[in-house]
This record gives structure tokens, sequence and C-alpha cells, in this order.
């Protein structure tokens, strides 16, 4: 009975603040990933390499969930001010990436010239609507049920087991992100 309960207190323990952002960080990065490699299969019919890793991840979009998680949860159904807000800060954020991208590799990730007022096809405005509706969507409805579900799945895991994936995760990320940034700067 002593080891039963002592293993039922080990499950409960939780990672820190640092380490759950960074699980939602590589999952949204991947979900971003999967969904940019998703639409460039229906708009060119064949796999298309997307995203600036050699894994599957954009950081763009995990990034952009840890701005939502950490600044936006606490306009939960004021969906106004969050589509205004999210618009306009990803709108910028949207911005500094691909002018940031550009600086530093002489390359687009994106290309939005074609699109109806846009900025030096950066940002356009449809894209920045999109932000805000995207924005709405998973303060409401994505981020709450992938919490739920992480609780849920993560409450079976050892916490030990939790704590070492998600440092093998973080080196793998890191070593993924020098060779990328190395592969792109020569």
């Amino acid at each position: 009975m002593e080891i039963q309960t002592k293993q039922m207190t080990k499950n409960r323990k939780r990672l820190s603040r640092p380490y759950t952002l960074f699980m939602y960080f590589l999952l949204f990065a991947f979900i971003g990933w999967t969904l940019e490699t998703l639409y460039a299969i229906y708009n060119l019919g064949h796999f298309t390499k997307r995203g600036f890793l050699y894994g599957p991840l954009c950081p763009i979009y995990g990034w952009g969930a840890l701005i939502l998680i950490m600044f936006f949860t606490k306009y939960k159904n004021k969906s106004i001010k969050l589509f205004v807000y999210a618009a306009i800060i990803f709108s910028v954020f949207e911005y500094a990436v691909s002018y940031g991208m550009d600086a530093l590799f002489a390359m687009k990730w994106w290309d939005y010239t074609n699109e109806f007022f846009n900025l030096n096809g950066r940002i356009s405005i449809f894209y920045s609507f999109v932000w805000g509706i995207a924005a709405i969507l998973f303060i409401n409805h994505i981020y709450p049920y992938f919490k739920k579900k992480l609780n849920t799945l993560l409450s079976k895991i050892p916490y030990r087991l939790q704590l070492h994936t998600l440092q093998l995760l973080g080196i793998v990320f890191v070593i993924d992100t020098i060779m990328s940034f190395a592969k792109n700067l020569i």
C-alpha cells in the first residue's frame, strides 16, 4: 500500500511552468509545421519541406502559442479585445520575424506582395485578420482542449519520464536550431 501511495504521489508532481511552456511550444510548433505541410501539399500537390529547421517544427507557431498563453488568456471570452490586440501584436511579430530572417539569411519564408494592403510583402491585412480570428479560436477552444488532454495524459506518465523526455527534446531542438542556422548562413 505504501509503494502504491508513493507511486501516486510521484505521478502527481507537475512540471514547472518553464517546462510546461516548453511542452506547449513544441506541441504547437509541430502542429504549425503539420498545417503548413498539409497546406503546401494541397496547393502544390506534393510534399514540400516547410519551415526553417530540419525537424518537423515551425518555431513561429510555437512562439505565437506561447505569446497567446502567457499574455492573452486574460481575454478569454472578450473576443473583440482579443481580436484587435492579437491582430496588431501578431502582425508586428510576423513583420519582425520576416525582417529578421531576411536580414540574417537573405531569404523570404513567406511573401504577401500580391496580397491586398500588404506592407513590404511581410504582412497583409488579410493575415492580420486571420491572426485575430486564430487568437479567438486558440484562447477560447484550442488551448483549453489541449491543456485538458495533456493534463490527463501527463497524470498517467511518471514525472521523471516527463522531465527527461522534455530535456531530451530540448537538446534535440537546440542541436536542430544550431545546425539549421549554420546551414542557412553558409
